[in-house]
């Protein structure tokens, strides 16, 4: 099979191309014929020295794939030859408290991930494809669409009536705009683009704030709901973004942090944190049980996930570096080989 590796994360230049053996699953194991991956901000973090965790080179890239079961272990039950599959973005977190390999288990970073032809894997550590998805769209669904999931469904869920503020258009932000307007939430979108803004609004955001025309953009926010506040802020840009997050959340509502997109660490002024009321939930993207919440969701509703671009395998280094322009409305995918 041919796979890609990071040699180092000095460079872009050093994903390279490989000709590996075939893997062979083991008891309790599938081999998946990879059809599709999505990128995450996470690969290009680790890329440019930004990502949280320890990162090891000489990996196989990307955290989320979908594809085809094509040979099964011994004792497998849960699928058969031919069925289409998701993995799980944590292999090893079925649910509860996250298991003390989470650091470990994590894909591209200190174990093997999806960015190759074939892949072995626990029968444990993949859902099946909804049929009403593409490969190409599962793929979206392991870490943006599971993370969104997760920020909107606990400890207190989002249902009709409340009101959910997302930032930019990548992947999680998309995510949490469907699925909010699907259970009947309002949503208020932030970007810098006019155009985005439009699609934003197409999307079901009621409203769209311009955080380069508005700098103070959690006042603005504020103001659209009649100085109440949002109760649920999806907070993927980290540190630079927290201070408006926190002006624009509701009294006892949620910022639920997510991403750390912006460079700029202004630091956290305690007092705005404390007379906030609002709680502050990490996210960690999900569990498995929420891959297959989130999945059954997909199905009895139809959504689908936005794809900006796909990707051919080979062009897996143009993949990379559109997604660093920023400049992608959703997902970004690379395509198995043909």
């Amino acid at each position: 099979m041919r796979a890609y590796r990071f040699d180092s994360f000095e460079a872009l230049e050093n994903l390279r191309l490989r000709e590996e053996a075939d893997p062979q699953p083991q008891r309790g194991e599938v081999l998946v014929r990879v059809h599709a991956v999505s990128l995450n901000f996470r690969d290009i973090a680790m890329l440019r020295g930004r990502y949280p965790r320890p990162c090891f080179p000489g990996l196989i890239p990307t955290s989320d794939g979908a594809g085809e079961v094509v040979a099964v272990g011994e004792g497998v039950k849960a699928f058969k030859i031919g069925d289409r599959v998701v993995g799980a973005f944590h292999p090893r977190w079925f649910g509860g408290d996250m298991p003390s390999t989470i650091q470990s288990d994590s894909y591209g970073a200190e174990s093997d991930g999806w960015l190759c032809e074939l892949k072995v894997i626990s029968q444990e550590a993949v859902v099946r494809l909804p049929d009403t998805l593409t490969y190409e769209e599962g793929a979206a669904l392991p870490c943006a669409g599971v993370t969104a999931w997760t920020a909107l469904t606990g400890p207190v869920p989002i249902r009709a009536g409340h009101s959910v503020l997302v930032q930019g258009s990548g992947g999680v932000s998309i995510f949490a705009l469907q699925l909010a307007r699907a259970v009947g939430a309002r949503v208020i979108a932030t970007t810098s683009s006019v155009a985005k803004a439009e699609r934003l609004k197409a999307l079901g955001a009621t409203d769209v704030v311009n955080y380069v025309d508005e700098p103070d953009w959690g006042r603005r926010v504020r103001a659209l709901t009649g100085g109440r506040g949002v109760d649920r802020v999806v907070e993927v840009g980290g540190p630079g973004t927290i201070g408006q997050s926190l002006r624009a959340v509701a009294l006892g509502g949620e910022i639920a942090s997510i991403g750390f997109l912006s460079t700029d660490n202004p630091g956290i002024d305690f007092f705005q944190l404390k007379t906030s009321g609002a709680s502050f939930r990490n996210i960690a993207v999900g569990d498995r049980s929420a891959l297959i919440d989130l999945n059954r969701t997909m199905s009895a509703t139809g959504l689908k996930p936005v794809i900006d671009r796909s990707f051919a395998f080979d062009a897996a280094h143009e993949a990379f570096s559109y997604l660093e322009t920023g400049t992608h409305f959703g997902k970004v995918v690379i395509r198995g080989p043909e």
